[in-house]
């Protein structure tokens, strides 16, 4: 007879536990989606759409309940969208209106400077590139758009980072890892340096992520004044030594008050 592969109890129960962890936020985006396009529902319509007991249905809307992304209506047993709906989705046009706004502006500083704009966001313990405009001198960059980057060696990140209190400072700040000789691994030193950030108004990484990259960012800041996001320009160090650096800042922090005072900054 041939004899039977063993089985890993241990994987095997990992496995099944991941399998129902992926079917339980499969089911519970479902519910989410029968609130919308019905308004409202019962545990026992819900439990109908999905297809399962309603014991299950009960339990995932105590979930999502918890987490305030369904809440009940004034009749009892009956279920809509909660605020917490609310809270994403105004993350979400946040940054979509962000986006929008500085655009046209980030296009407008590429064709001056001839170089890479970006603009990034805090995204737990890095930046988020959300937009990236190539300038003329630019031949084939890297897309950043999507990808994320570490927070002590660029330009945007120290940026980011100067709009933390120290709390926050703390709670982002992993291990700053080293990438070049010339990258910021002490957070004494990071610490003198967004201090620097903060007095001047923006940020210089000079061959700190990657050798050979320059990069120089300046805040964008929302109606109460907070650091809501970063832009940058960046290219070959070579083309941009201290002289065009000092040029290319001027511009830089003109364009990124610009935006700021499209998401309100300095109008109230």
């Amino acid at each position: 007879m041939t004899k039977m592969a063993e089985v890993d109890p241990t994987r095997a129960e990992s496995s099944a536990v991941t399998g129902a962890g992926v079917q339980s936020v499969d089911r519970a985006l479902a519910i989410l989606e029968v609130l919308a396009r019905f308004g409202e529902a019962g545990v026992t319509e819900i439990a109908a759409e999905l297809g399962v007991h309603k014991s299950t249905a009960f339990r995932l809307m105590a979930t999502l309940e918890a987490h305030r992304l369904v809440e009940q209506t004034t009749e009892r047993g009956r279920y809509r969208l909660g605020v917490g709906i609310l809270r994403l989705a105004g993350a979400t046009t946040a940054r979509l209106d962000l986006v929008q706004e500085a655009r046209p502006i980030c296009r407008k500083l590429a064709a001056d400077t001839g170089e890479t704009v970006n603009v990034a966001v805090l995204s737990e313990s890095s930046a988020l590139y959300l937009d990236q405009t190539a300038g003329s001198s630019a031949l084939q960059p890297h897309n950043w758009v999507g990808q994320h980057i570490p927070l002590h060696a660029t330009s945007n990140g120290k940026v980011l980072l100067s709009g933390l209190d120290d709390a926050a400072l703390d709670a982002v700040l992993g291990k700053l890892s080293t990438y070049t000789p010339h990258t910021i691994t002490r957070r004494p030193r990071l610490r003198e340096e967004l201090d620097r950030v903060r007095e001047r108004g923006y940020a210089v990484a000079v061959d700190e992520l990657e050798i050979g990259l320059t990069a120089v960012a300046a805040p964008i800041r929302n109606a109460h004044g907070d650091v809501v996001a970063s832009m940058s320009v960046s290219g070959p160090s070579f083309r941009l030594p201290q002289d065009r650096v000092d040029e290319v800042v001027e511009l830089l922090m003109e364009a990124a008050a610009e935006v700021s005072h499209r998401l309100g900054w300095g109008q109230r």
